[in-house]
């Protein structure tokens, strides 16, 4: 998936802007499965300066909402979170934000300067790379974590779901 994502041609931030479906990318990392059983819906640039970095879906309503990352406990045992990811959803409602939570600049990364979400209260870094018009690779850089989580967003043309 390294490879992949070095090969993939850098996007500048204008493009990130929108609404966005997110996709796990399976690898073997620690998180895969903890987003989706959390119901990540994926993402929302609106410019630069306003970005949600988290959008969850409330699978009772069907609506969207957004999360503050700042809460979350990235350094506990991620194997532990899943096995209770039940308690983990209904928590994350009390999270809820409708502040931005990060932001978009571009980053070199890897020998490519490309559209990059920085957290606003949490060392991690979202480089994107364009695999096609409307679809993008996600490589979160977490500090301290060699291994790298990927995902994809599919870019969206007027979501049916109503926000929270």
């Amino acid at each position: 998936m390294i490879n992949y994502f070095d090969h993939l041609e850098s996007i500048d931030c204008e493009f990130m802007h929108g609404q966005w479906k997110g996709l796990e990318v399976i690898t073997g990392h620690p998180m895969n499965g903890l987003l989706d059983k959390a119901n990540w819906y994926g993402k929302k640039f609106i410019d630069d300066e306003t970005v949600f970095p988290l959008v969850l879906l409330n699978p009772k309503s069907s609506n969207l909402f957004s999360i503050d990352p700042k809460w979350l406990p990235l350094g506990l045992d991620l194997s532990l979170l899943k096995s209770k990811s039940k308690y983990l959803v209904r928590g994350l409602r009390l999270l809820k934000t409708d502040k931005s939570k990060a932001r978009l600049r571009m980053i070199e990364f890897r020998g490519k300067s490309s559209a990059t979400m920085i957290y606003d209260e949490k060392p991690i870094h979202d480089v994107f790379r364009r695999i096609d018009q409307n679809t993008v690779l996600g490589w979160m850089d977490l500090k301290d974590q060699a291994q790298p989580y990927f995902f994809i967003l599919i870019r969206e043309e007027g979501s049916k779901h109503l926000w929270e």
